[in-house]
């Protein structure tokens, strides 16, 4: 009698501890529930989604933002099985989180600061998820639910850090290339080129810190789509800081001879917008180039180790 039993239910297709009837009841209880708490925090974080909805919106080099959040659902998506798969392990260590995380979007309102107010919707997620499913949904959550601070633009203090530095690499490899090139002769005063007939400024505007963050999205979706190893996913994720750089101080290098000899509408309005599209997407080529170089130089490893 009880082999009968046991080959019922594997006949069936029932999951041990779940009851027949109840199986369909839950999962809408549980769909329910799980659109209730996404309507409120959207409610709860509209001032904040619209603010950064905007400023993605009127500031192109924020305009990545947009293709974040687009991306993660795509990871969602295709991860969707081993998700639905996870048995729920609910922890009151989510509860924690959720709290301090509301806490955190009100000090930041507070304060008008939107940089907290921002990681502050991130934190809110995770402790729901702790709290609901618990920690093997939020490790299996992990990659799309960091990849959401790549949608942040960076806070103001680190910004203004890292802003003054990159001006002065920028225009230091720029003079080099064209001292070393010949092309022109070329002094330079700190964030400024002192050309023949002109003075040309590395704004800040002009950094990459902007672009390198745009340029640091497509690195993260591209090595996500195009390979399965993660060291080397991080590996292009770093690749792309000199990348950067270099393309950046490209730009300059095409705006000094720009302004040399053909005047300063080569480095305003149109032409100025249109180079750093042009070399902003040679950055991407490059990047898909060093990841290609990278590859065959592991087959050409892999297949000297097989010789052996």
């Amino acid at each position: 009698m009880l082999k009968e039993e046991v080959t019922l239910k594997e006949g069936t297709g029932l999951k041990p501890g779940r009851p027949a009837g109840g199986s369909p009841l839950n999962s809408m209880v549980e769909h329910w529930r799980a659109l209730l708490l996404g309507v409120a925090v959207i409610l709860l974080y509209f001032p904040v989604l619209r603010e950064l909805a905007r400023q993605c919106w009127d500031d192109a080099n924020y305009s990545h933002g947009f293709l974040v959040p687009i991306f993660c659902a795509y990871v969602l998506w295709e991860r969707r099985h081993e998700l639905s798969e996870l048995a729920p392990k609910p922890t009151s260590a989510g509860l924690v989180v959720l709290l301090g995380s509301i806490a955190v979007l009100f000090l930041g309102s507070l304060g008008a600061e939107l940089f907290l107010a921002r990681v502050s919707l991130l934190g809110v997620m995770i402790g729901l998820l702790l709290f609901l499913h618990g920690w093997p949904m939020v490790r299996k959550m992990a990659f799309p639910l960091s990849a959401l601070l790549l949608m942040i633009p960076i806070p103001g203090v680190i910004y203004y850090q890292l802003v003054f530095p990159l001006q002065l690499l920028a225009s230091q490899l720029a003079a080099t290339a064209l001292q070393a090139s010949h092309i022109m002769p070329v002094f330079r005063e700190g964030n400024i080129l002192v050309l023949p007939s002109a003075r040309l400024e590395v704004a800040e505007a002009c950094s990459g810190i902007r672009s390198l963050m745009s340029l640091l999205t497509i690195a993260v979706i591209y090595g996500y789509l195009s390979e399965n190893r993660t060291w080397v996913r991080w590996l292009l994720c770093l690749l792309i800081v000199p990348i950067a750089v270099l393309s950046n101080s490209a730009r300059v290098v095409f705006a000094a001879i720009g302004s040399e000899y053909i005047g300063l509408s080569a480095v305003e309005g149109m032409s100025h917008f249109l180079s750093g599209i042009f070399l902003f997407l040679v950055a991407i080529l490059l990047l898909m180039a060093c990841h290609k170089l990278l590859l065959v130089l592991l087959r050409r490893g892999s297949g000297e180790e097989q010789a052996k």
